[in-house]
């Protein structure tokens, strides 16, 4: 197991706590890295139905999944394998029974058919057709949305946790030092980005990576303009500009990191603007620290950029922690005006101040944890626009 059978339980205890708070009797945990959280399980076995149960009189939850994955969970959770609970196959793509069938099936062996049900409404896992069969043959039952009540308790990670996110920022810096020294005029784009994945899933001499949740953002020339597109198989161009979003990832834990690379002489206008994202990171993380409340690093970047003409109307940042497909971010709170959730040791984000022009975007950032004194980042890597 990753963590000791104490840490899980303290992670319970918590969720419990927040489910008395809410009137909660039992809680369905949709999400993969809820699952994981809450139990150890990993296997990319998402694809279909799987649920965590968490109730308040049990000491550990249930994993509720198909049969064939059982067997996983028995190899990763920290729960007695009595607490592991199969579906046969024959729910698999069937046009006549669904796994919430079977799931309805065990909530009412155990009497919980009249509980008070908290599910994770807003969750990418949590589909409609789940919560109309288990709410049409539920009748009993209240339902309640507890989307982002476990994802809240793991806003604030233990020493283990952060252990590993550094281990990750090490393999995330590895990987992009890899992409920047191959990339060149003539050579494909896949090709830089296949060399960046062999980095992140090698990781370093010291520990190996794996898969990320994610596929790198990784744009190259006008396509830089958009935040969110893929690489091509075009070959590279001189004057370029060519932005990397990846992460490095141990034990599911993710340590996101960007820059930029201009293949040529960048113009003065462009080191300009990543002069500008430097001063304005390096200014929000030296304001880090526990107290603190998350629109006054957005307000501290906002000031910096204000100096110099510039402004940016979307959020700089945001937790991140595990990450399973389709993100790495824990979907709680932002760098942004208006939040005010307050910093506390050990919470870990990804500061992203990209600002996006009109012919190109350009991006520096970091992860970071909040510790008693400040932000320590994890991964050591140059905050400026690479050019070669």
């Amino acid at each position: 197991m990753l963590f000791e059978r104490g840490e899980y339980l303290d992670r319970l205890s918590i969720v419990k706590s927040r489910m008395s708070e809410k009137g909660i009797d039992l809680l369905l945990v949709a999400s993969p890295a809820n699952q994981f959280y809450l139990t150890g399980y990993d296997g990319w076995s998402f694809y279909t139905p799987q649920m965590v149960v968490v109730t308040l009189d049990h000491e550990e939850p249930i994993w509720f999944g198909r049969k064939m994955d059982a067997v996983g969970a028995e190899f990763t959770v920290f729960m007695d394998h009595g607490r592991i609970v199969p579906y046969d196959d024959s729910f698999v793509a069937s046009t006549e029974k669904h796994p919430m069938h079977a799931l309805v099936g065990l909530i009412r062996e155990n009497g919980w058919d009249r509980a008070r049900i908290g599910v994770e409404m807003d969750d990418y896992y949590y589909t409609a057709r789940w919560h109309e069969i288990l709410t049409s043959n539920l009748p009993d039952a209240r339902f309640t949305d507890a989307f982002l009540l476990v994802n809240w308790v793991r806003l604030r990670k233990s020493d283990r946790e952060i252990e590993y996110m550094m281990q990750a920022g090490k393999i995330s810096a590895a990987a992009l030092q890899a992409a920047i020294e191959i990339a060149e005029p003539g050579l494909r784009q896949c090709d830089v980005i296949a060399e960046l994945n062999r980095v992140t899933t090698a990781g370093t001499a010291e520990f190996g990576g794996t898969f990320t949740c994610k596929p790198p953002n990784a744009m190259v020339g006008a396509y830089c303009a958009a935040p969110h597109l893929s690489w091509t198989d075009a070959p590279l161009a001189a004057d370029e500009m060519f932005y990397i979003e990846q992460g490095g990832v141990r034990h599911r834990y993710h340590s996101p990191l960007s820059r930029c690379l201009y293949l040529g002489v960048p113009s003065d206008r462009m080191v300009t603007i990543a002069e500008v994202i430097a001063e304005g990171l390096n200014a929000v993380l030296e304001a880090v620290k526990p107290g603190v409340v998350l629109e006054e690093l957005a307000a501290v970047w906002s000031t910096v950029i204000a100096r110099h003409g510039i402004e940016k109307d979307s959020r700089i940042g945001y937790p991140v922690g595990i990450g399973y497909p389709p993100t790495w971010g824990e979907l709680t709170c932002s760098l942004r005006k208006g939040d005010r959730t307050v910093l506390e040791p050990n919470m870990a984000f990804h500061c992203i101040p990209a600002l996006w022009l009109d012919d190109y975007g350009m991006v520096i950032s970091e992860s970071f944890v909040v510790t008693e004194t400040g932000a320590k980042t994890f991964a050591d890597f140059p905050r400026k626009l690479f050019s070669k």
